[in-house]
């Protein structure tokens, strides 16, 4: 429940990001809001961390931060709808793998079925969305390169956060420092980036979207990472991935994007790949 939780959160957080403005200033914008919001829970509501676990959030800053950069990079060079399968489709592929090799999971044959399924339909969907696609090639290359690079990282971030929360005696405590430490790198680039415009947008709408985009993932992250504390780590990457579907549906009803039977289908693909997955545990 918390991996489909996220990933219904994590297809609206990839849409905010995105949405109509500069993805740089989204990101700064949500992670502002994340600092303020989890600075005082972090300071004092939960217990501080210990050495180890202040030493696993040194090495979250550095990887989430490579994550957002990617991300940023492929939003502002392609659409949302490309780029956001192609981040999700290759993640769980690598973390089922990673997960195998850390933490001794594994997966039947069954279960492969359904990763392939999933990962299939997602990269599919990427491609059919692609086809539509009526900007520049070279942009649009480049947006894609980033999206496997974020990808990979995704699978990076989703292993080591996995073994971060694992190991700290209080879940809570991981998650309120994590969100607080990791958020406060992109408002410095953002700033640095609107100061440069040369027509820099109106800041109000942008707060608002930063205060909906932070509240947006905690349920997002922090799920997922329960998740994994909870249960296995590969299973929770693979169903919080069918958050492709909820960004197709998002696409859909709510940025007036055409679907069509082929995208129906590609998305039954997904969501019957993630039940493959569960059902073949």
């Amino acid at each position: 429940m918390l991996a489909l939780t996220s990933a219904v959160a994590h297809a609206a957080f990839g849409a905010l990001q995105k949405g109509r403005y500069d993805p740089w200033l989204s990101r700064g914008a949500i992670d502002v809001w994340l600092a303020i919001i989890s600075a005082p829970v972090a300071l004092f509501l939960v217990p501080w961390p210990n050495f180890t676990t202040a030493l696993i959030l040194v090495g979250a800053i550095v990887v989430h931060f490579a994550y957002k950069v990617t991300m940023a990079l492929a939003y502002e060079k392609a659409a949302y709808t490309v780029v956001y399968p192609v981040v999700r489709g290759t993640g769980p592929l690598v973390t089922v793998l990673a997960a195998s090799l850390f933490f001794g999971e594994h997966f039947s044959f069954v279960q492969w079925i359904g990763v392939a399924c999933l990962s299939g339909g997602i990269l599919l969907l990427a491609l059919r969305n692609l086809s539509e696609e009526q900007i520049d090639v070279r942009s649009l290359k480049i947006g894609l390169l980033w999206a496997l690079v974020c990808g990979m990282l995704v699978a990076v971030y989703t292993t080591y956060d996995a073994y971060g929360i694992r190991q700290s005696p209080d879940p809570f405590t991981f998650l309120a420092w994590f969100f607080f430490v990791t958020a406060l790198d992109m408002p410095i680039l953002a700033a640095w980036r609107y100061r440069r415009m040369a027509n820099p947008p109106v800041l109000r709408p942008l707060v608002w979207r930063g205060l909906i985009g932070a509240v947006i993932a905690w349920i997002s992250f922090g799920g997922v990472m329960m998740a994994t504390r909870l249960d296995k780590v590969g299973e929770a990457a693979v169903l919080r991935e069918t958050s492709t579907v909820f960004a197709a549906l998002i696409g859909w009803f709510i940025l007036g994007e055409k679907v069509g039977p082929r995208r129906l289908f590609l998305m039954a693909l997904v969501a019957l790949g993630a039940v493959i997955v569960e059902m073949g545990a």
